[in-house]
């Protein structure tokens, strides 16, 4: 008997029971394109072909996405959103597309972003139902997770409408759990959180970033300024818990990129991007690649930002300085570098000036000179002791965003020479 029960103890050690996720995804902030935000629940595909949530809309993303650049730069997840499937599930509780929107089903739009070097994600619903009406996972967290795997697919955004916020704790993983035993790589996208919030239960962030890939805290973002300032003050508020939440692998997300769409100035748009980079948050855009304008495109494509978003450190920036209409948030890179945000809250008059040191600002003391570039005019602006002072000029809405690597003395000069590497 007791060498039996040996021998169970043992083969209980060894065999590995993943409870947590278990994917090596999402090193860095995962970076794409999803519908929602530009796109909404558009289903009618009679009247509106090429806009509506259907097959054609996704390919034409996939296309542009891996001929217009923005796979160059990472860009690689095109994301589906709710309103995709139909309203009952078939004789085997699988979901199923739309089969007169998606005729030739999931499968092969997977097929065919892996044809052009990119991935799909897809929606589903923590509750009974998903935000649209539309067939939630709860009951059928388990055939779900092996239907996208059989799919091809590679991402999924789990929302939490009609479900109950105070059973996610445990819910929430039990998805976590089927992604695991599927063994496809899935990034695990979590609305988690969010819902929570509204239910003024305070979120698990230890235990939502031991299942999640990333994690919405805060409220869907509108085309508009008014709703990217709510979540940029919101981000700013809470800043010391949710940089403590994200690193490699685990992501704050403050939803979707809508520069590009109607709501926003170029300097804006600028904003939108700098502080998202800041913040190490996914890069999700939501806007018609099919239409953009060249400035927008540009942001987008910026890939001096974008290296500060995707930096292998994974540390989310902070605010460390406020002035009148003017916040600084900084960030620690690789190599002893910072990102620095200058961010003009103000959205009257003309430009608000700044002085600062980068002592000020956070910069180790024990580095003599920082060389400083910015990452908007793709510029070098020169040397910068950290106790010396630097100036700069924010339009309202806008930004100015720096980085500032440590200037190392060649220890071979035999002037008084300094170089920036």
């Amino acid at each position: 008997m007791k060498a039996w029960l040996l021998y169970l103890f043992m083969m209980l050690y060894f065999v590995k029971i993943s409870t947590t996720l278990d994917n090596g995804l999402s090193r860095t902030p995962p970076m794409g394109w999803i519908d929602w935000e530009r796109f909404r629940c558009n289903v009618d595909c009679n009247n509106d072909p090429n806009n509506c949530i259907g097959e054609k809309l996704f390919r034409d993303m996939i296309d542009r996405i891996a001929a217009d650049g923005y796979k160059d730069v990472g860009y690689e997840y095109v994301n589906l959103d709710d309103c995709w499937m139909s309203h009952e599930r078939d004789e085997n509780n699988r979901l199923t597309a739309n089969s007169t929107r998606f005729p030739n089903g999931i499968k092969s739009l997977a097929d065919y972003a892996h044809s052009k070097g990119l991935k799909l994600g897809i929606y589903e619903d923590y509750g009974l139902l998903t935000c649209a009406g539309y067939p939630g996972s709860l009951n059928y967290m388990d055939i779900d997770a092996q239907t996208f795997a059989d799919w091809g697919i590679d991402y999924l955004k789990f929302d939490g409408c009609y479900s109950l916020p105070w059973t996610m704790n445990k819910g929430y993983p039990e998805m976590t759990r089927a992604l695991n035993k599927t063994g496809r790589p899935i990034v695990f996208s979590c609305e988690w959180p969010f819902h929570q919030q509204k239910a003024s239960i305070k979120p698990n962030y230890k235990l939502i970033r031991k299942n999640c890939n990333s994690w919405r805290n805060f409220k869907d973002v509108q085309d508009s300024w008014d709703s990217v300032m709510k979540i940029i003050d919101f981000y700013t508020k809470e800043q010391d818990t949710l940089i403590a939440a994200a690193g490699p692998g685990g992501w704050n997300d403050p939803d979707m990129l809508i520069i590009g769409d109607f709501g926003l100035s170029y300097d804006q748009s600028k904003s939108q991007m700098a502080m998202w980079s800041i913040f190490a948050a996914p890069l999700m855009m939501s806007t018609d690649l099919r239409t953009i304008s060249d400035e927008a495109k540009e942001i987008l494509l910026n890939k001096e930002v974008i290296a500060v978003d995707q930096d292998a450190l994974g540390k989310m920036g902070r605010r460390v300085i406020s002035r009148g209409s003017v916040d600084v948030w900084s960030r620690p890179l690789v190599n002893g570098s910072y990102a620095v945000v200058f961010f003009n809250k103000g959205s009257d008059g003309g430009p608000s000036n700044v002085t600062v040191t980068l002592e000020e600002i956070g910069f180790t003391t024990t580095v003599q000179k920082y060389a400083l570039r910015d990452l908007f005019l793709h510029r070098f602006l020169g040397n910068y002791d950290v106790r010396g002072t630097f100036e700069t000029s924010i339009n309202p809405t806008g930004v100015v965003m720096v980085t500032a690597s440590p200037v190392k003395i060649n220890k071979y000069r035999t002037t008084n020479f300094w170089f920036h590497c």
